[in-house]
C-alpha cells in the first residue's frame, strides 16, 4: 500500500456539507461525481497528501443510504492508494480478506477500486484504489 489516498464521510446533503467541509478544511471542493453503479454523488478536498471524499446517496437502496440508515452520517471507509490493484486483491484474498467485488470496478476520481467486507478489517470498511492508466 502506497499511502491513505483518502477517507470516505457519509453524508445526508452535499449541499449542506461541502460549505461546511470547505470552512473546516480552508479549501475549496475541487470536484463533484456522481457514480452511477454506486448511487452515490461525491466530492472531494485535498487536504496535504490525502483527499476527503463526501458520499450523498442518490437512491435508497444504496450502500450510503444503508450505512447512514444504521449508522448515522460519519466516516464510511478509508481508502488507500495501491500500484497493482489486481496484485493487491491477490495477496489481501490469499491472506484471508474478503473482498467485496471479484474484479476491479470503476470508482470515482478516475479510479479503479475493490472494497474489503469490514468483517475481516476489524469493523473497517477498506477500499483499495489505483489510479486508472
Amino acid at each position: 500500500m502506497l499511502r491513505i489516498e483518502h477517507l470516505g464521510i457519509a453524508v445526508k446533503e452535499l449541499e449542506k456539507s461541502i460549505p461546511l467541509f470547505e470552512q473546516l478544511l480552508n479549501t475549496p471542493c475541487y470536484k463533484t461525481e456522481k457514480v452511477d453503479t454506486e448511487g452515490v454523488n461525491t466530492a472531494f478536498f485535498k487536504t496535504g497528501e490525502s483527499k476527503i471524499e463526501l458520499l450523498e446517496a442518490t437512491k435508497e437502496d444504496s450502500p450510503i443510504q444503508k450505512f447512514i440508515d444504521k449508522k448515522g452520517e460519519g466516516i464510511h471507509h478509508i481508502a488507500f492508494e495501491v500500484e497493482n490493484i489486481e496484485a493487491e486483491m491477490k495477496r489481501l484474498s490469499a491472506l484471508g480478506f474478503e473482498l467485496l467485488n471479484a474484479t476491479p470496478k470503476n470508482g470515482a476520481d478516475n479510479k479503479l477500486v475493490c472494497f474489503l467486507h469490514p468483517k475481516t478489517t476489524n469493523g473497517v470498511l477498506i477500499e483499495l484504489c489505483q489510479e486508472k492508466r
